[in-house]
């Protein structure tokens, strides 16, 4: 497995990281965050204090809920959650063209491991 780059981003209020934008697109492709959470083998739980720690950390929610009933509920995002993750997946894809060949050195320095392949830095 190759050298790669995890990008967070970090602010006094919450953390965005590779976890939460994971969350937002599973909630986003499965219009439910109790199917997000299995497709992610995390909790209800887990999932829910995400999607609350996310929610209050905005100024306006990024996941938007509907309750129950005869329709089901379900979630998805808010256009500012959309934003959130589309920013997130162009500063990754910007920081890793960048540290591309900061990575690839990262390759040829580091042992393999019985696989053949280079543990994970970090």
């Amino acid at each position: 497995m190759p050298a790669d780059l995890r990008v967070r981003f970090l602010h006094p209020t919450g953390a965005i990281g590779p976890g939460k934008i994971a969350l937002l697109e599973a909630i986003d492709r499965t219009g439910s965050i109790s199917a997000a959470a299995r497709s992610l083998d995390m909790t209800f739980r887990r999932a829910w204090f995400l999607v609350e720690t996310m929610n209050t950390a905005f100024r306006e929610p990024v996941i938007r809920t509907s309750i129950g009933g005869r329709e089901g509920g379900g979630a998805g995002l808010t256009a500012l959650g959309q934003e959130v993750v589309a920013r997130y997946r162009q500063t990754q894809d910007e920081a890793r063209k960048a540290a591309e060949p900061h990575l690839r050195w990262l390759d040829e320095v580091l042992k393999e491991d019985a696989a053949g392949s280079k543990p994970p830095a970090g």
